[in-house]
C-alpha cells in the first residue's frame, strides 16, 4: 500500500519559515554593545548645577571675607551728612515786628540788623527812667546831664563786649580747629581786649561823674535804684533791633511785619558760615582700628565726580540707646530680631584746607560717603578701596 506524503511541514522546515524568539538577555548585551562601539561625543551632557553652586559659595565667600576685612582696615560708610553751627536767633526782649532787613538765603556779615521790633514802648521807658534819675538827683542838688550820658556810654560799651565776646569765642574755637588762620585769633583777642577797655572807661567816667555827687549822693538809694533802670531800659531799646552775632547766612526765613515775638520764641534761622564739618555713622564693629587724626576719601553727592580728603576729628563717647525707664528702673528692650544689628557711632570728621575748601554747592544735611583709612593708604586693601570710592563718585551722577 503506497503512503501519501504527509502536508505537515518537517522541523527543519519550521525552523527556516519562522524565526526563533529573541530573549531580553540577547537586546540587552547588543545595547551594551552598541554603547560601546558610540564614540565619545554621544554620551549624555552633565548637569551644570554643580559648578554653578560651587562658584556662588566662592563668590560669597570672598565678599564675607573682604566685608571683614575692609571693616578693619578701610571702613567704608554711606551714612554721613553735613554738620554746621545752627542758631535760632531770638530776640531778648518782647515786641512786636516792625522791620526785617534781610532775604532768605541771604549772607550777612557779623553786626548786621537782621530785624527790629517797635521801638517806642523802649523809648518811653528809656525818657521814664531819665525823668526818675533826674528827680533823684535834684533830690540830692545834683545836675542829673553828666550821669545820664556817662550811663549811655556804659550800656553801649557792655553791649558792645558781649558781642566782641561772643565773636572773639567762635573765632578760638575754629582756630582750635584750624579751620580760620592764626592771625585772625589774634585779631580777636586784641578786639576783645579793647572792648574791656572800652567798659571799663565808661564805667571809670561814670564813677567820676558820681564823685562829683559827693558822698551823699552815692549813697542815696534812690539815686542807685533810678540809675539802674535808666540802664535797663536803655539795654532794652538797643537789644530791640536783633543783629547777625557772626558771618552766615539766613535760611528758611519766615518772620514778617506785624509778628510779635519775645524771648525764647525762634524767629530766625541762622548757619554760622565759619565753621563746618562731617558727621559719619560708623558701626562699632567697624572702630576698631579708627583713632582721631587718620585720612579720610570723602564723596559729596551734591559734588559727584569728585573725591575730597578730611581726617577724623573725634569719635562721639556714646549715643541715647532709647531705653525706657519706671519707676526709676530701666526696662528690657524687646528682641524683635535675630540678629540685631551693631550700633552706629557718629565719627566727626574735618575737611582738608579749611573752609576755603567746602564746595559751594554742598549744603547743611547733604549726605555725604567716606572710607576712613584706618592703617593707613599703603596697603591694597586701602587701594582697592580708594578705587570703589572713586567708581562710586562717577556713578553718583546717575542717582
Amino acid at each position: 500500500m503506497t503512503q501519501e506524503p504527509s502536508s505537515t511541514p518537517s522541523q527543519g522546515d519550521a525552523v527556516d519559515q519562522a524565526p526563533a524568539p529573541v530573549s531580553d538577555e540577547t537586546h540587552h548585551d547588543q545595547d551594551a554593545a552598541t554603547l560601546a562601539v558610540s564614540p565619545a561625543g554621544d554620551s549624555p551632557p552633565k548637569n551644570p548645577a554643580r559648578k554653578i553652586a560651587a562658584l556662588v559659595v566662592l563668590v560669597m565667600l570672598v565678599l564675607v571675607a573682604w566685608y571683614v576685612v575692609t571693616d578693619r582696615l578701610a571702613p567704608y560708610s554711606s551714612r554721613g551728612a553735613v554738620s554746621g553751627y545752627l542758631a535760632q536767633l531770638t530776640p531778648r526782649v518782647a515786641g512786636q515786628v516792625t522791620e526785617v532787613f534781610v532775604q532768605d538765603g541771604e549772607v550777612v556779615e557779623a553786626g548786621r540788623p537782621l530785624f527790629r521790633l517797635d521801638t517806642r514802648p523802649f523809648e518811653l521807658a528809656v525818657r521814664r527812667a531819665e525823668a526818675d534819675l533826674a528827680q533823684a538827683m535834684q533830690a540830692t542838688e545834683a545836675s542829673a546831664a553828666s550821669i545820664m550820658a556817662s550811663q549811655a556810654v556804659v550800656t553801649q560799651a557792655r553791649v558792645e563786649l558781649e558781642n566782641v565776646r561772643a565773636s572773639t569765642n567762635r573765632i578760638l574755637s575754629l582756630a582750635r580747629r584750624d579751620l580760620v588762620a592764626q592771625v585772625d585769633a589774634d585779631n580777636a583777642r586784641a578786639e576783645l581786649r579793647s572792648a574791656q577797655a572800652g567798659v571799663a572807661r565808661a564805667e571809670a567816667d561814670l564813677e567820676s561823674a558820681m564823685l562829683a555827687l559827693g558822698e551823699r549822693g552815692l549813697d542815696n538809694p534812690e539815686v542807685l535804684a533810678a540809675q539802674v533802670r535808666l540802664e535797663q531800659a536803655q539795654l532794652d531799646l538797643e537789644l530791640a533791633t536783633v543783629t547777625a552775632p557772626t558771618r552766615g547766612a539766613v535760611t528758611n526765613l519766615q518772620l514778617a511785619v506785624g509778628t510779635y515775638v519775645s524771648p525764647g520764641t525762634p524767629a530766625i534761622t541762622f548757619f554760622d558760615a565759619r565753621g563746618a564739618w562731617i558727621t559719619a555713622d560708623l558701626r562699632e564693629n567697624q572702630l576698631g582700628n579708627v583713632t582721631p587724626g587718620d585720612r579720610v576719601a570723602i564723596l559729596f553727592d551734591a559734588v559727584p565726580g569728585r573725591v575730597f580728603e578730611g581726617r577724623v576729628q573725634s569719635i562721639a563717647w556714646g549715643i541715647d540707646p532709647g531705653r525706657p525707664t519706671t519707676g526709676g528702673l530701666m526696662q528690657n528692650q524687646p528682641a524683635n530680631e535675630w540678629f540685631e544689628p551693631a550700633r552706629r557711632m557718629p565719627v566727626h570728621i574735618e575737611l582738608e584746607g579749611g573752609l576755603e575748601a567746602w564746595p559751594r554747592a554742598v549744603r547743611a544735611g547733604g549726605k555725604v560717603s567716606v572710607v576712613v583709612f584706618a592703617q593707613g593708604r599703603d596697603n591694597p586693601v586701602a587701594w582697592l578701596s580708594s578705587a570703589l570710592l572713586r567708581l562710586r563718585a562717577w556713578l553718583s551722577y546717575l542717582y
